[in-house]
């Protein structure tokens, strides 16, 4: 039974920098296919990788 909070049935993905799984947000909804990172600590190593 689905109930408001339960987040087993969202999509998830791995963060390309620490590989840890994440979830989808509401904020991008829009947005998702091109989601790569799981934080803006991830997104900011980026370019040190």
């Amino acid at each position: 039974m689905a109930y408001k909070g339960n987040k087993f049935f969202l999509p998830s993905k791995d963060c390309v920098i620490c590989g840890k799984p994440f979830s989808w947000r509401k904020k991008w909804e829009k947005c998702w296919d091109e989601v790569k990172y799981c934080s803006d600590r991830c997104r900011k190593q980026k370019s040190n990788s």
